[in-house]
């Protein structure tokens, strides 16, 4: 029973991006892995930009300071 996380900032992610997301790493683990898919669990998590860190940044820091 495959338990997939996948964590994206929660910026203009469709429903249609998330349907493809899931049906694409449910396809890749039963080719990659044989896995089931009716056993395969994919959650994606949305994370507001102000609480994702880089390099000791949040990413909205880094985005605004890129646009500068």
């Amino acid at each position: 029973m495959p338990f997939v996380r996948i964590a994206v900032t929660r910026e203009g992610v469709t429903a249609k991006n998330k349907r493809d997301l899931i049906e694409g790493t449910t396809r890749l683990l039963k080719e990659v892995l044989g896995k089931d898919p009716e056993t395969t669990h994919i959650v994606i998590e949305e994370i507001d930009t102000d609480n994702w860190g880089v390099g000791g940044r949040t990413v909205t820091e880094r985005r605004s300071e890129a646009a500068s």
